[in-house]
């Protein structure tokens, strides 16, 4: 999943995840934001196969043998 990062004007930074709509994390440095927006996106996607929902681009992490 692609991370986008912008810095606000009080220095703090914010990273979002396009793929998954409101996903997104502050941080007071650039690697605080993308570790918390990471957890935060992987909670997510892991709430949404619990619940039967398949979220677009997992196919690509796991490799099921035929």
């Amino acid at each position: 999943m692609k991370i986008e990062l912008e810095r606000e004007d009080d220095g703090r930074w914010i990273a979002e995840v396009p793929e998954l709509p409101g996903m997104m994390a502050y941080g007071e440095t650039r690697q605080e934001a993308i570790k918390r927006v990471q957890v935060l996106a992987l909670r997510v996607v892991a709430d949404k196969l619990e619940h039967g929902d398949s979220p677009a681009g997992l196919s690509d992490v796991f490799a099921v043998p035929a």
